[in-house]
């Protein structure tokens, strides 16, 4: 009777942690997002940034920055020309973020 409940505890927690943002079931599939976040009147140039990050349980980001200004910094970029953010999703556990920039 012990293992039953356990079972069914942890099939619960599966099931819950698996719901993606749409309110979809996601068992075991990656769930990923690319969107625009904006463009300028600046050529889109040479330089491409971008800053990553995780975090767990869309609470736990251990000072995770990924803004635009940081992956600007690390691509070398001082006039942005377009902005994208990827956002990943695996079982509702763990979030990955990457902010691409490009510019000059």
């Amino acid at each position: 009777m012990k293992a039953v409940r356990t079972v069914v505890c942890i099939t619960s927690l599966c099931l819950a942690f698996g719901l993606s943002s749409c309110g979809a079931i996601n068992l075991g599939a990656l769930v990923s997002v690319n969107s625009p976040v904006g463009a300028t009147g600046n050529p889109v140039g040479s330089k491409v940034g971008q800053a990553s990050g995780n975090t767990f349980l869309e609470v736990l980001s251990f000072g995770t920055d990924v803004s635009i200004r940081r992956a600007a910094k690390n691509g070398g970029i001082t006039r942005i020309a377009t902005v994208d953010f990827l956002h990943s999703d695996y079982l509702g556990l763990v979030q990955a973020y990457t902010c691409t920039v490009t510019g000059e």
